[in-house]
């Protein structure tokens, strides 16, 4: 018995076309025809990429995106009014016990897609803190040891980061979209499952490469390597009395940066 052709395509192919429709409407979508296909894993992509991820879930790479590490600490200043200080640091200026954790300059963006077009339609740049992280302050804290307490410890993801995701989301339906348009005969309305599984590599698959913001390094075996920066917060006592001297100007521009 012949199997029924499957429906949708076109309707898929309208809500990924259309930039001012939400994403989430175009996965949907797709969602029901991987289902009449019988493709298990373009369902559990599909899924994901609307549920969101979670917590220990292995992600995607381009899900793994690039992000300031920063931290705000309340130095101890004596005669000093206390303020806070944030500012962006290296990996390498934190404790090697939270470096072997995997603490870089990439964060993971769990959420699923309604949830980032959320963010995105805010306007706001997104604070995200690591997994642990108030252990990680507590340890910052205590290293300091000298009554200044770290109150954050989290990423900076841009905009142009989250935007990034959606792209790419968007980007890999329309090459799925255009590979089973391309495998169908000319006059062929609807597509056979077998079209669906020929184009389920462009969903699934590790040969899209869509960048999410950020840059990439290359170097090789004999380049040397870095000495790594002194933490920031083992400057003299000077400097911490010029950071508080001006602490209210700083603390109006950090303000004005998250609002943007």
């Amino acid at each position: 018995m012949r199997t029924p052709d499957i429906e949708g395509l076109e309707q898929l192919e309208r809500a990924v076309l259309d930039e001012d429709a939400s994403l989430a409407t175009a996965l949907r979508r797709f969602l029901l025809i991987a289902g009449y296909a019988h493709q298990e894993e373009l369902r559990a992509w599909a899924l994901k990429q609307l549920e969101g991820y979670e917590a220990g879930e292995e992600l995607p790479r381009f899900r793994e995106v690039a992000a300031e590490l920063e931290m705000t600490v309340e130095p101890s200043t004596p005669g000093r009014s206390r303020t806070e200080d944030t500012r962006q640091i290296s990996p390498h200026q934190l404790p090697q016990s939270v470096r072997d954790r995997g603490i870089g300059e990439h964060a993971p963006i769990r959420y699923g897609v309604r949830e980032i077009e959320a963010l995105v339609a805010m306007g706001w740049n997104l604070e995200l803190s690591p997994p642990g992280s108030a252990e990680y302050m507590a340890e910052v804290t205590n290293e300091l040891g000298n009554g200044s307490a770290v109150l954050s410890l989290h990423w900076r993801v841009r905009l142009t980061a989250l935007r990034g995701i959606l792209d790419h989301i968007r980007t890999r339906l329309t090459l799925f979209v255009a590979e089973v348009r391309a495998s169908m005969p000319p006059g062929q309305r609807n597509p056979h499952p077998a079209h669906i599984g020929s184009a389920a590599i462009y969903v699934t698959g590790t040969t899209i490469n869509i960048a999410t913001g950020g840059s990439t390094a290359n170097a090789t075996v004999n380049e040397p390597v870095p000495t790594p920066p002194p933490p920031w917060w083992h400057r003299s006592s000077v400097i911490w009395s010029a950071v508080a001297a001006t602490a209210t100007i700083a603390g109006v521009i950090a303000t004005v940066a998250v609002a943007k």
